[in-house]
């Protein structure tokens, strides 16, 4: 078969040929010729599967960002990609779907009715922080209460240590604070501001500390998310495990690119090099913030890369789900973690929405 015009393209993809001029100037689906002469586009019928799966992509909602990534993987490595974005979307829409749910409530007058039915949610923690079985010192640091939840991870020599106290010492004050939901993300974002100009300071010679940190501010049922680095947070809700946060490393970089297969990650040589952490850099840090519903009988994960780059995430859902308490999850983790060689330190809180 010769070349297709774009709109006899168009036709046989099932897009439209506005969409496909998009896809070229984005570089998703280049034509096969263009007429030098009037720039008019020909495509191979050959490049119909892509422009397919382009249209199924854009049509479950995914950003063109990931839809690039996506079309250079591999089928295997695109399909847990899919799934891993289909799950986020899920969990998301259930979280707007409850905001939405109570806005209507509280406009219509029904939600002093409604709050007599809704529980009250509190948070039951534990946490552990071990220094592992090879490490020489502790660089990670935790804490946890019903108002914060914290995880830090430290490098950048002697003082990593110091820096990841630090980090979690500047969310410490947000505890005290009486403040409505809608300003948990910001007084967050002010708290790891002042976080990273004080790791910043900590810079002695040619050494600059530098740390990880992922934490979450609980007011209520709303709960604010601050993650940057490659420290983890998780979720189990309804039997399934959600990642909710990403990784600021080189190779995340790379797998997003649709350089590296996620599979490769584990083996990868600098996949502990990061991108972002407090500290680092010559700018402002730019930290991942995030808003979300709580429902009674989640469970939350916050664990440093010494859990979780050696503790697989099928291991990480078997035991949140089988612990009976937060305390026990912990300490099972922690276990597992010293079963794969515990090469690095090893920090996590887990905590229990439960109904009161």
């Amino acid at each position: 078969m010769g070349l297709l015009t774009i709109g006899a393209f168009a036709r046989a993809a099932r897009l439209t040929p506005k969409a496909l001029r998009l896809y070229d100037g984005l570089g998703l689906l280049r034509p096969a010729a263009v007429d030098p002469e009037s720039g008019y586009r020909f495509y191979e019928s050959d490049q119909l599967e892509q422009a397919r799966l382009i249209a199924q992509l854009r049509g479950i909602g995914m950003p063109l960002a990931e839809v690039g990534t996506v079309c250079r993987l591999s089928p295997a490595a695109a399909a847990e990609v899919v799934g891993a974005y289909w799950r986020q979307v899920t969990a998301a829409t259930a979280t707007r779907e409850r905001m939405a749910t109570a806005l209507v409530n509280n406009l219509s007058g029904r939600a002093t009715t409604m709050s007599k039915t809704n529980p009250t949610l509190v948070v039951h923690y534990a946490a552990r922080c071990d220094i592992g079985a090879v490490r020489d010192s502790n660089q990670d640091a935790v804490h946890a209460s019903d108002r914060l939840l914290a995880v830090a991870d430290g490098a950048g020599g002697p003082a990593g240590a110091a820096a990841s106290v630090a980090a979690i010492d500047a969310l410490k004050q947000l505890e005290l604070a009486d403040m409505p939901a809608a300003e948990l993300l910001t007084m967050l974002a002010s708290a790891v501001t002042e976080a990273d100009r004080t790791v910043r300071k900590a810079a002695t010679g040619d050494q600059q500390p530098l740390t990880t940190l992922t934490a979450i501010l609980c007011s209520g049922s709303q709960l604010a998310l601050v993650h940057i680095g490659d420290s983890r947070a998780y979720l189990l809700r309804g039997g399934e495990l959600f990642q909710f946060t990403q990784d600021h490393t080189y190779v995340q970089s790379l797998i997003d690119q649709g350089k590296l297969a996620p599979h490769e990650l584990a083996s990868h040589p600098q996949r502990a090099l990061l991108v972002r952490a407090l500290g680092a850099g010559n700018h402002q840090v730019e930290a991942d913030l995030a808003l979300r519903t709580a429902l009674a009988g989640d469970r939350y994960l916050l664990c440093s890369d010494g859990l979780s780059s050696v503790v697989d995430r099928n291991a990480l859902r078997a035991v949140l789900g089988a612990a009976p308490d937060p305390e026990q999850a912990a300490q099972q983790l922690v276990e597992h973690a010293y079963a794969q060689g515990a090469p690095d330190n090893i920090a996590c809180v887990v905590a229990d929405m439960v109904a009161v």
